[in-house]
């Protein structure tokens, strides 16, 4: 009995001296990744989990970007908001002006003691999440740009120089139309439509997609999307369609999948796509700049980021908050970056991973994946800065539904364009009369 009381103590000693080592932070992190990239997720939590013990970060799935926004904010008003959320940049401007929702990363570094520049950033990815303060608000994670990817393979069948990308608009038309003689019957598609062909379009050409330096210069932006230029390039997208040379594939990145399948020669869409591109296709690729009318001043000029970033939820416990800052510390750092972008095909978000990556011979071993950072770290205009409009997700809705209009015969391009900036515009000043701006 003496043997069995003493090891009964001797073991309840043990857990009682092992509890308190063993406790452990857990970090709940929403996130909107899925497919190669939701692996990616997954894996930076486990390193981060094995590079140390007191915190242990959990990503949760939840979803589309969309989809992943709307739960979010509905668990903070119902009081149980993650620690961390992955919004898209379309949510930026929202999440700024949802006052006593987030706590600025920068607070949350210097919380947890960790080192924080802003000035390490690419420029244009650190502006984006910066309030005008100067204060930095959200953590910059999966941030990409649109480009351009083709189908060698394709394009030699089609009698085309599967080296030479078509660069400008005219000589994607002009390839589109070989390789429908080819045979191919979906030479050309885009994902994320608004972001491609109308946000990105915009800075590519130094031209304005909404006033007030589009949303960077105050809260009573509107759009401004139906410019000569504009309207020009959906007269030519339509053309495109009624001759079957561009195939609408959906809203969103719904048209993602049919260029790794091989159904698509041609696709402008994220940079974020190399991932998957890397992993499935199943022919030779290219990828280049995105596609820019060469009549037009100034162009090309620069493309914006894309993506998302990480917003952190105000109302946690110090203790979340400085394992937060140390799983921020450890993402920054250029060797994650750099792997990351390598996986990926994101912005590598600092200067110092994108020069480990150059110094690999990353670059120059696949031609066309440094395309996103070089279209990013050009000198940018107060045109072509980015764009940060409140409802932004609405507005893209609002796009889609009325380009889709255009696709099937219904509107002009003129029309679809116009309709979009009155319903657009009605979502800005709701937004502006909301939140007081």
């Amino acid at each position: 009995m003496k043997i069995q009381s003493l090891a009964l103590t001797s073991g309840l000693l043990a857990v009682a001296l092992s509890g308190p080592a063993q406790a452990q932070t857990q970090i709940q992190w929403w996130h909107a990744m899925s497919g190669p990239l939701g692996e990616w997720v997954n894996d930076l939590a486990k390193e981060f989990n094995a590079s140390q013990k007191d915190y242990v970060v959990v990503p949760t799935y939840k979803g589309t970007y969309s989809e992943a926004f709307t739960a979010a904010m509905a668990a903070f008003r119902a009081g149980n908001a993650p620690d961390i959320l992955q919004v898209y940049e379309v949510g930026t401007a929202t999440m700024m002006a949802a006052k006593g929702a987030v706590k600025p990363v920068g607070e949350v570094m210097t919380m947890g003691g960790a080192k924080f520049d802003a000035k390490a950033y690419i420029p244009a990815v650190a502006g984006y999440y910066t309030a005008p303060s100067g204060q930095m608000l959200s953590f910059p994670f999966n941030s990409s740009t649109t480009i351009f990817y083709y189908n060698k393979d394709a394009f030699k069948a089609a009698g085309l120089d599967p080296e030479t990308a078509p660069k400008t608009w005219p000589e994607v038309v002009l390839a589109a139309a070989k390789l429908k003689a080819s045979g191919h019957k979906c030479p050309f598609t885009t994902s994320w439509i608004s972001w491609t062909q109308l946000e990105s379009f915009s800075t590519w050409h130094n031209v304005l997609f909404a006033t007030q330096n589009n949303g960077f210069g105050g809260g009573s932006a509107r759009l401004a999307i139906d410019s000569p230029l504009h309207v020009r390039h959906f007269e030519n997208l339509s053309n495109m369609a009624k001759q079957g040379l561009f195939v609408y594939k959906g809203r969103d990145n719904k048209a993602d999948v049919t260029f790794p399948s091989g159904e698509c020669a041609m696709i402008t869409g994220s940079s974020g796509l190399y991932s998957r591109v890397s992993k499935e296709a199943k022919f030779a690729y290219g990828i280049s700049t995105l596609p820019y009318y060469p009549d037009v001043p100034g162009a090309p000029q620069n493309t914006i980021i894309g993506g998302a970033s990480l917003w952190v939820m105000a109302g946690k416990k110090p203790e979340t908050y400085k394992g937060i800052a140390a799983f921020f510390n450890h993402l920054s750092s250029p060797e994650v970056q750099s792997a990351s972008h390598k996986r990926t095909g994101y912005l590598p978000i600092t200067m110092a991973a994108y020069e480990l990556t150059d110094k690999s011979g990353f670059y120059k071993e696949r031609p066309g994946t440094d395309v996103a950072v070089t279209q990013m770290i050009r000198k940018t205009t107060d045109k072509s800065r980015g764009i940060r409009l409140g409802n932004f997700n609405q507005i893209r809705t609002i796009i889609d539904e009325e380009t889709e209009q255009i696709w099937t015969g219904k509107k002009t391009p003129e029309e679809a364009l116009k309709a979009a900036i009155q319903r657009g515009n009605d979502q800005l000043e709701r937004f502006q009369k909301a939140n007081k701006l």
